[in-house]
């Protein structure tokens, strides 16, 4: 009885060829430089559009509150952390405060955009003034 022994070919494997690496890591970098600057982009202007949203929603809550204390006007004073506080808040964290580039909303009275007051992010810099994803976002301001 004869056993048969594998040939050499069988046992054989076959490996990608270091052309065959660098076409492919070539393709995935195209690909990146492509697509990447679009996403960050895409990014960068949702969160234009969620601070708008939310400083909106922020707005609206500072016009509940002025209303339910039968305040006319918005106190020179006025902090948007009250809006946190006590039994009933109007916000359930201060997390609510913070705009998507985790700076805080500001409050500026009287407003310059709208006539009581003004909510403002002032973007991914969280300095006043700026272009791209530093501009400034206020309430009611397309």
């Amino acid at each position: 009885m004869s056993i048969k022994k594998p040939t050499h070919s069988a046992h054989q494997r076959r490996a990608f060829s270091l052309i065959e690496v660098i076409v492919a890591v070539t393709i995935v970098a195209i690909m990146a430089a492509i697509f990447v600057p679009r996403l960050t982009k895409f990014i960068g202007s949702a969160k234009d559009k969620r601070a708008k949203t939310e400083a909106a929603s922020l707005a609206n809550q500072v016009r509940l509150y002025m209303t339910e204390a039968g305040l006319s006007r918005c106190p020179e004073d006025f902090e948007l952390d009250i809006l946190t506080e006590g039994d009933d808040p109007y916000l359930d964290n201060k997390k609510a405060l913070l705009d998507p580039w985790g700076h805080p909303y500001i409050i500026i009275i009287p407003g310059e955009v709208n006539r009581d007051f003004d909510l403002v992010s002032y973007g991914a810099d969280g300095q006043p003034g700026g272009d791209g994803d530093n501009k400034d976002i206020v309430n009611g301001q397309e």
